[in-house]
């Protein structure tokens, strides 16, 4: 099989935040066999292999070397599950939020949550995507990947995933080692809705639709989060960070407007954004990069600048809130090429 590969092909655009980055090789298979046979010859090259998806959740390094890899094959198509519930099997190349959408268009329950997150499907179990309440997780029965190093295909249960808070098995144990091709998910025809996160209730009617909570998610999130086309970013820049109860009870006798949800295994979890802002950076700026003037949790990218600064200046609002509240931010989005900060 004829794969086209672009040398010193542009990146730039394959990452929201819009950081420089050039690809040694580059190529974007639109068919199952294409990935496989781009797998099959970087292995007989000995190049390394990097998947990109949406480019969402990445900071890129300016060089990428051996052969980046961007699925764009986008198929999706449904199977009747029973009375109440229905597969979706969507492949990796399609763009998530133009599939809730299109669910949400037929009535189905699960991910209207989940709208208008950016990115492709191949990606969103890596960090086990989550809003308003709803996690990936809770829809998806397997995902279907390819093991880089030899070929083998494979098919994971939601139980193989080892799926916590933003985090999965392909962020530890398969990170860089496999491509994911296929998620089935499985929805519901029976109304389920999900309304008790933030403000989403009050936006809403009684018996809200699948479609109306989701063009409800949508509002919000343009309301409070920039458009990456026009201004660089990769969506919440920080998880959540969990605590335990005790610091969590410290925090609230001091902070007692802090935002503030128990989890099941007994820790809380603080909202990253409030932190932010309460130490006062909210629209803070320091050269190319700056905390989202309407939400401190989105860092943004003005231009001019590299992965490298991102980082310095993510370590330094990481720091101010430590500083403060004694409350460790992690980084969410996934570095590429670029080393660990120390």
């Amino acid at each position: 099989m004829s794969l086209e590969i672009y040398h010193d092909h542009d990146l730039r655009g394959a990452n929201t935040l819009g950081l420089p980055s050039r690809a040694d090789r580059f190529v974007a298979p639109a068919s199952h066999a294409e990935l496989m046979a781009a797998i099959s010859l970087a292995r007989e090259r000995q190049w390394p292999l990097t998947l990109l998806g949406g480019g969402s959740n990445l900071i890129l390094d300016e060089r990428l070397a051996g052969l980046i890899v961007q699925p764009v094959f986008a198929k999706w198509w449904l199977e009747e599950g029973g009375a109440e519930t229905v597969r979706v099997h969507v492949e990796a190349g399609m763009d998530w939020h133009t599939l809730v959408m299109a669910l949400v268009e037929r009535d189905l329950w699960g991910i209207e949550n989940l709208a208008l997150i950016p990115g492709h499907c191949g990606a969103a179990p890596i960090q086990n995507i989550g809003a308003y309440g709803v996690e990936l997780a809770e829809v998806l029965e397997a995902v279907h990947l390819v093991h880089l190093d030899n070929g083998h295909e494979e098919v994971l249960g939601v139980s193989d995933c080892a799926f916590g808070y933003r985090d999965s098995i392909f962020k530890g144990k398969l990170d860089g080692r496999v491509a994911i091709t296929r998620l089935v998910l499985r929805l519901s025809r029976r109304p389920r809705p999900r309304l008790d996160y933030g403000d989403l209730a009050s936006r809403l009617g009684l018996a809200p639709s699948a479609r109306e909570i989701a063009e409800a998610v949508c509002r919000v999130r343009r309301e409070k989060l920039p458009d990456p086309s026009q201004l660089g970013n990769a969506g919440s820049f920080f998880k959540n960070p969990l605590v335990c109860a005790e610091k969590a009870r410290a925090l609230l006798r001091e902070n007692p407007d802090l935002p503030h949800f128990a989890q099941g295994d007994g820790r809380v979890k603080l909202a990253a954004g409030w932190l932010i802002d309460r130490c006062g950076l909210k629209g803070h700026r320091e050269g190319a990069f700056g905390v989202h003037d309407r939400q401190a949790l989105v860092l943004v990218h003005h231009g001019g600048g590299n992965a490298r600064g991102l980082l310095d200046f993510a370590h330094t609002i990481a720091a101010r809130v430590y500083r403060r509240f004694g409350v460790k931010l992690e980084r969410e989005p996934r570095l590429v090429g670029v080393d660990e900060p120390a």
